[in-house]
Order: C-alpha cells, then structure tokens, then sequence
C-alpha cells in the first residue's frame, strides 16, 4: 500500500503561500462571516477583518444585507473604527444612515451618498461618489461575502453544491445562537480542516465522543457513511456527555436524522456538526500562516429558547470539551511540522476526505499534483 502524500511543509508555514490563499481562496470565494441574526434589524451591522481588509455587512430598510469597503469615498477614512480586541466580527447599528467621523459625509444604508457638508451641488447619485460594494449573501441563516469584484466567480449556491440539499430538513435559517464560544488556535487554518474531516484520531483523543458515538473509533473511523450519518450508541441520540437532552428535536427531521450525527464542511472556513437539537457551527479565521481564530455558535431552535427552563450547557460544555481536544492536538502538529526533519506527511485511507482538502488548495491555487 503507498499512502497519499499531505501538502508540502510550506503550505502550512509559508508567509507567501498565505498571501495567494488570501487573495484567490479568501477573497475570491465565498467566505462564511457569521449569523444574519446578528444583523438582523434596520441599521444592524457586522463589521469584519478578513485578512486585514475591513468590511462593514449592514440590513438596510427593505430587509436586505449591503456589504461595504469600511473606506469613506471622500478622503479614506474608516467609517466604523474596529475594536481593540482583536476580535474578527463585531456587531453594532447605524441609526439611519452611515456617517464619516472625518468630515461628516453620510451615506445611506444601501451605500450611496447623501449629505456632504458644504457640497450641496455635488452629484450623489454619482456611483463615483457610493461606497465601495462588496458581494454578499445568505444561506441557511449564514452570512457569506465574496471581495473579489470578478463578476466571472461562482455563486453562493454554485459553491455550496450539495450541501443545502442534503440538510434541507434541518431549520437552519430559524434557528438562533443560544452560546457562543472564542477560540484562538495555534495552527494552520488547514490543519484544523483536514483534522474535522477525518476520524482516526478519534479513538486516541476523543475518548468522550466515542462513547457517544462508537463508529468514530472503530476501524480507525474507516467506513463512515456521511451521507446517513453517523449512528449514536443504542439510548443515545445527541451530542452531551450521556447522549441525551431535555430539547426536543427540530421539526421535520427524519428518522435517521433524529438519532444520527451529522457534518459537512463548506469551503473555505464554514464547519457545521448537526444534532437532532442542535448544531455547532464553526466560522475560521485565518490570521497567519501559523494561527486561526475560530468562532463556534451554538444553534437551537427559538421555540426551545422560549421555554423557562432552557438551559444548553449539556451541549456547550460537551463541545468545549472536545474542541479543546481538537485545538490542542492540531496546535501540536503545527509545533511538530516546524521540525527540519519534517517536510510533508501522508493521508491514511480513512482520510480520504481531508485528502479532498489537498486536492482543494492546489485546484483554488493552481497548482498541481505532488
């Protein structure tokens, strides 16, 4: 047997191989920024920092998001200064309008000027003088945008493929954020995709998991079928540290839904592990070559929130749980790839998906098979 071989030692420490993902995978494609119910009211806002570039996503008076270049058309100045916490998307709301702190230039929610001070002949129907427009778009309660202007590039939809359809009995657009989890990792943003699409490391370091879900040791994690789902351990159907939950699941599900795990990963930065009560969603921010900073909302349906008992620390702790398991073995493979003896290494079989994820990187970058 000759194992396939995982991408060179330069792909997850390079400086410049992390400038060309930047430009032709973050960028150009569609990348998940966060919740809409984040903005979901007139005047609500997500301002970002994708890769160094600022975005302000705002819903405007008809319902509909606008993304913008956090960049005054006037003199450059940023609209909406960024907080000191390095946090990658932050929320706030425009009363209206969006207003310059510089020198008061005011735009509508839709991104075309409406009051320059002591420039009452200026043309603002002059799209010269709108905000910069960035494509933006949603999908089950997701919020993607694209900054590349090429009009050429794919859609949302063309670029999720599938995956809606094979979730489409899952409330995703209903469903609301109940906790919300911050992590910074220690590693390549690849490093923590290709750990999410496989399952042998899971017997080694998810003991808690696989007593929920036995499949994901059993032959390595070999064998699993994603397209049923993964079976839970006979009395066992979600994900808290003895399989089951006071939530009731969410309507529609099928049978196989109700008692199986779920996951897909939307390319880029999107990971979403599905429940019969919830979902974990996992938005990556890639800040370096060697750092990701990872955002993990936790979805369930409002009708659960309503109740006065809601409680989704069975779920939450559960998770943070094995996230720290992730995060901490992935922070030591990046540490372990540092070393001069390391140049590449090699998928199992059983990895078959997170080879997917090379076969990924080299076609968004143009390269070509090692």
């Amino acid at each position: 047997m000759r194992l396939e071989k995982t991408l060179p030692k330069d792909f997850y420490f390079s400086a410049g191989i992390f400038a060309e993902e930047r430009e032709r995978i973050f960028f150009d494609q569609w990348f998940c920024v966060g919740r809409s119910s984040d903005a979901a009211q007139a005047g609500a806002y997500l301002l970002i920092d994708l890769c160094g570039e600022s975005i302000i996503i705002v819903r405007d008076e008809r319902a509909r998001l606008n993304a913008f270049n956090n960049v005054c058309r006037h003199r450059g100045s940023q609209l909406v200064a960024p907080g000191a916490d390095g946090v990658a998307c932050q929320t706030g709301r425009f009363k209206g309008r969006i207003r310059c702190p510089y020198h008061s230039w005011t735009y509508g929610l839709d991104g075309h000027l409406k009051r320059a001070p002591h420039l009452d002949d200026i043309a603002r129907d002059d799209p010269g003088y709108a905000l910069h427009g960035v494509q933006v778009d949603e999908w089950g309660g997701f919020v993607f945008v694209r900054l590349s202007g090429a009009e050429s590039g794919p859609t949302l939809a063309e670029q999720l493929g599938e995956i809606p359809a094979r979730l489409m009995r899952y409330p995703l657009d209903e469903l609301q954020v109940g906790s919300r989890l911050r992590y910074s990792v220690d590693a390549n943003w690849k490093v923590i995709l290709e750990n999410y699409n496989e399952c042998y490391h899971c017997a080694g370091v998810h003991p808690e998991l696989c007593s929920i879900v036995p499949a994901y040791r059993e032959g390595g994690g070999a064998n699993l079928d994603w397209d049923a789902g993964i079976p839970h351990r006979e009395g066992a159907y979600t994900f808290t540290f003895d399989g089951t939950t006071k939530r009731a699941p969410f309507p529609g599900l099928n049978d196989a839904e109700k008692t199986h795990h779920n996951a897909e990963l939307a390319y880029p930065n999107l990971m979403v592990s599905l429940s019969c009560d919830h979902v974990a969603a996992f938005v990556l921010w890639p800040v370096g070559p060697e750092e990701t900073r990872i955002v993990c909302d936790f979805l369930f349906h409002p009708d659960e929130m309503a109740k006065p008992d809601f409680d989704p620390s069975d779920a939450v702790d559960f998770w943070d749980l094995v996230n720290r398991q992730d995060w901490d073995i992935c922070a030591s493979v990046q540490r372990g790839m540092a070393s001069r003896a390391f140049h590449r290494g090699y998928y199992a079989p059983m990895e078959d998906l997170s080879l997917d994820i090379r076969r990924y990187i080299q076609a968004s970058l143009g390269r070509t098979e090692p």
